[in-house]
């Protein structure tokens, strides 16, 4: 089996055995390369068959026959769990993927809203090696509910692309969609389901936040930061700009009224805007 793969190590290639930097054959196979056969993972070591000859000269081997696929065979999970901030904890999810019997699990703190999750990399990567060197045995990627993987519909389907591009399952253990998930197969419909109704929360998301706008529009309250240069001080700048003041200058004569710079002179930069934003209004 672990000439099916080949060596990082050593770099031989696969339907050979591990040779030893002096080019002959290893006594035994590097771990590397067995490390990621479920069978072999738990072996320490791994010798070299009788018929390859350790201590001789290294010799090109055949071409690795195709094993066929066993039936009934428990499938490689890896698991990933996942809090956004130090007060939640990761104890009973790093429970429930033991009981699920994950041969790795890996953790981490950290908000989906940041796009980068080391942990997760390095998860799916693992994943995708096992697959890679077991490509008839079942890999799933295994998480303790649907929400410790994504915050939206798109990262989700995103991560499900990649899931499928491999051929690696999600399988969800707790929550309403409790579950396997094949990508390639009844998983997909799953997928696209979330999809739809992921569009469907932000669609609703966003009528409700044009119509508070609206609402506050309405009293008055029209949102944003408050203007640097209100309306009096924005006539009296116009003025002087009109009597040929320079701009620099008229920046000195006004001062802001409301905000954090209150009873400073605006900068240059937001007069040179404030003129531009009136000459604008003035065409519409």
């Amino acid at each position: 089996m672990a000439e099916r793969n080949d060596c990082p190590k050593c770099e031989v290639p696969a339907g050979s055995p591990c040779r030893t930097r002096g080019g002959k054959t290893a006594s035994k196979y590097h771990t590397p390369r067995f490390v990621l056969i479920a069978a072999l993972r738990e072996e320490l070591e791994v010798p070299v068959s009788a018929g390859r000859g350790p201590g001789q000269p290294w010799k090109q081997g055949p071409a690795p026959v195709a094993v066929p696929a066993q039936r009934g065979g428990k499938p490689i999970r890896i698991g990933y769990a996942r809090t956004s901030t130090a007060r939640q904890e990761l104890a009973s999810q790093l429970e429930a993927l033991a009981a699920a019997e994950c041969h790795k699990v890996f953790s981490e703190q950290i908000s989906t809203r940041i796009k980068v999750r080391p942990e997760l990399e390095e998860a799916l990567k693992l994943a995708r090696q096992f697959k890679e060197a077991a490509p008839d045995t079942a890999v799933n990627f295994t998480v303790h509910e649907l929400k410790r993987l994504a915050r939206n519909a798109a990262e989700l389907m995103t991560l499900s692309s990649e899931l499928q591009a491999a051929g690696i399952q999600l399988e969800l253990l707790t929550g309403p969609l409790t579950g396997i998930y094949d990508p390639n197969g009844m998983g997909a419909k799953f997928f696209a389901v979330l999809a739809v109704a992921g569009q469907i929360e932000r669609n609703y998301i966003r009528e409700k936040t044009l119509e508070g706008q609206v609402a506050a529009a309405k009293k008055g309250n029209h949102g944003g930061r408050p203007k640097v240069i209100d309306d009096d001080s924005l006539t009296f700048a116009l003025a002087l700009r009109d009597k040929g003041v320079p701009v620099p200058e008229i920046a000195k004569k006004l001062t802001i009224k409301t905000g954090k710079n209150k009873d400073k002179h605006p900068s240059v930069a937001s007069l040179y805007r404030a003129f531009a934003e009136a000459e604008q209004d003035t065409t519409a």
